[in-house]
């Protein structure tokens, strides 16, 4: 859930968000599904394991604010937390930016579009007040040979899943990402699948979550060295990259 805390002006607001590892990216904006059992396959829409997993975890909606064409979206302190992406409790936690820088290669859904990154990071789509059910426009290239994950500023277009990580570059500055024409709502979720390719999906035993305060049209605060350093430490243990094995 996503929830407001401070409105400065009447275009800027802070939002404190957590994103589980079942808040599927695909699933942003769509109103007209109905997610089966944890028994039950989707019926032409996402994968899920053959058989039960220890979670039987049920995929969800994305957290989403609502967001005018033009806004700037900053990350105003680093995402946190991990997530668990094995058939099982207990397994390896990615960060927020993800495993590898080219690992993930995965199809578009409805009227979203693929993806191609990092595996299991933090991620965006921009919507407008439709259903997201028609034709999905071209996914974006977040590998070394695309955009990467270093960029300082990202314009993407409506429904094109975009990186987001812990919302910083390597060199610790803040990054930001602009609405685009008719976007009305910001959602953030996962994306996910078998081996990280192909269809989307396998959300089924997803354990955890990331958590990240946006600012729309907000200046991120410049860390004290020492904050920065206690907050590495914290989050160290969590960080921990493993390649990813499915049952």
């Amino acid at each position: 859930m996503a929830i407001g805390l401070l409105t400065t002006t009447a275009f800027a607001a802070t939002y404190d968000i957590q994103i589980d590892g079942s808040d599927a990216i695909w699933l942003a904006g769509r109103s007209d599904l109905v997610i089966p059992a944890a028994d039950q396959p989707w019926p032409g829409g996402l994968i899920r394991h053959g058989g039960p997993t220890p979670e039987e975890i049920l995929e969800t909606l994305p957290p989403g604010i609502s967001v005018n064409a033009g806004d700037v979206i900053q990350a105003l302190d680093p995402a946190i937390g991990g997530i668990s992406f094995f058939n099982g409790f207990g397994g390896t936690l990615y960060g927020p930016g993800g495993n590898t820088l080219s690992g993930s290669s995965l199809t578009s859904f409805g009227g979203i579009s693929a993806y191609q990154g990092p595996q299991g990071p933090l991620v965006g789509v921009f919507l407008d007040d439709a259903v997201p059910n028609g034709v999905a426009p071209a996914g974006l290239d977040f590998t070394p040979a695309g955009f990467g994950t270093d960029f300082l500023a990202l314009s993407p277009g409506l429904a094109q899943v975009f990186y987001i990580g812990d919302g910083k570059t390597s060199g610790g500055v803040f990054q930001s990402f602009t609405a685009p024409a008719g976007a009305t709502r910001l959602f953030l979720g996962i994306p996910d699948g078998f081996n990280f390719g192909g269809a989307p999906g396998a959300y089924d035993d997803n354990d955890g979550w990331y958590s990240v305060r946006i600012g729309v049209n907000e200046t991120p605060a410049v860390p004290l060295p020492g904050a920065m350093w206690l907050l590495g430490t914290a989050f160290a243990g969590i960080a921990g990259i493993a390649r990813r094995r499915r049952a």
